[in-house]
């Protein structure tokens, strides 16, 4: 997973066509190590995966409204599309995914 922070999340999903996937974690939170294990197997083949590690990009947590651990967002064509609450096994994470493809994209918090 490409690392992520205020100063680059916004120009590299720009440039990032199809589906990103973006965590928010924390070296020291025991969830986001598991789900960020799982996450690789878990999303769709073609989706690229970032994290961000929110203890170096707190101003960047505040803003994506990140009030607990790990937290999932999903781009597409590197727009802001919605935040994905789900387990992080391939069949749900997909499930949700392509739910929150066929709905309207989210304003971006």
């Amino acid at each position: 997973m490409e690392p992520l922070d205020e100063f680059t999340l916004h120009r590299r999903l720009a440039t990032q066509p199809g589906v990103s996937l973006v965590l928010f974690t924390s070296p020291t939170c025991g969830t986001c190590r598991r789900v960020e294990r799982l996450l690789p197997e878990a999303a769709p083949g073609d989706a690229r995966l970032f994290k961000v590690d929110v203890q170096h990009a707190q101003a960047l947590a505040r803003a994506y409204e990140v009030f607990h651990l790990p937290a999932l967002f999903l781009f597409r064509d590197g727009h802001y599309h919605a935040r994905l609450d789900c387990e992080v096994t391939p069949t749900v994470l997909r499930g949700a995914i392509d739910a929150a493809l066929a709905a309207p994209a989210e304003e971006e918090p």
